[in-house]
């Protein structure tokens, strides 16, 4: 199994302060990789690392083979899903205007995009909304804004999928629903995602492999051996939102 991404004693320090240290781990082609632990606990600076938006001050980490100050030439094989996004209202976006955006780049930004439609409807049907091309953004569900979003990340077809806690706002059904889709586009494109969450429930299913970093890694490893892990609770500092049972081995989660 080829290593997409590879993390070595990775440690990233901003303004002076550390905000990872000694994070390793490997993300082999097609897994769908969970990163989980509170808030502020540094998974976003992760995504951030990958795509080259923040210098490593130790370790090594590399992406698609890439390491490094190069780390930003990989960034065209990268799909990225930041946290929770909102379009200004005043502009009438319909889904298609949106998934294109994903089209831009530096290059790109005053010229136009060759083949930019087929890509965009390529992109809908991946995620299951061909029939959306022009209905306006604003008026969709939070499920199928999402969706949208998702498309947006993929209009690329890229290697690696980053998603950034894409389950916000969601009810759990639409959770659920997403959730799936993930694990369906990881299996027939053979994707490789990464997937940002502070929710254990709605993720762990899903995952081939968690990780669970609070500043620094806790845990790596299946699903069911990181959820009783002692060293979850530790991560999480018991900062649970509802509490499961299972006889003596009661716990709380997220």
């Amino acid at each position: 199994m080829n290593e997409v991404i590879k993390a070595n004693n990775l440690t990233v320090t901003l303004g002076g302060k550390t905000v990872l240290e000694d994070i390793t781990f490997t993300a082999g082609s097609g897994e769908l990789t969970g990163v989980i632990g509170p808030n502020g606990a540094g998974k976003t600076t992760l995504l951030r690392a990958i795509l080259g938006l923040v210098s490593v001050q130790g370790g090594s980490l590399a992406v698609l083979g890439i390491s490094g100050q190069r780390l930003k030439e990989v960034r065209p094989r990268i799909g990225y899903m930041p946290q929770r996004q909102s379009f200004e209202r005043r502009f009438p976006l319909s889904s298609a205007d949106v998934i294109a955006t994903g089209l831009l780049s530096p290059r790109t930004l005053f010229r136009r995009v060759p083949g930019k439609e087929e890509h965009v409807k390529k992109a809908l049907g991946l995620v299951g909304m061909e029939g959306f091309y022009d209905r306006p953004f604003q008026d969709l569900s939070g499920g199928e804004q999402q969706r949208v979003l998702l498309a947006r990340a993929l209009v690329r077809r890229p290697n690696l999928l980053l998603l950034d806690e894409p389950n916000t706002g969601l009810d759990f059904p639409a959770q659920q629903s997403f959730v799936e889709l993930l694990r369906e586009l990881k299996e027939k494109e053979n994707l490789t995602i990464l997937l940002v969450s502070h929710d254990l429930v709605s993720i762990a299913p899903a995952a081939d492999i968690l990780l669970c970093i609070n500043r620094t890694m806790h845990i790596h490893g299946h699903p069911a051996e990181v959820l009783r892990s002692p060293q979850l609770d530790e991560a999480y500092r018991c900062q649970f939102d509802f509490l499961t049972t299972g006889g003596d081995n009661e716990r709380c989660w997220h």
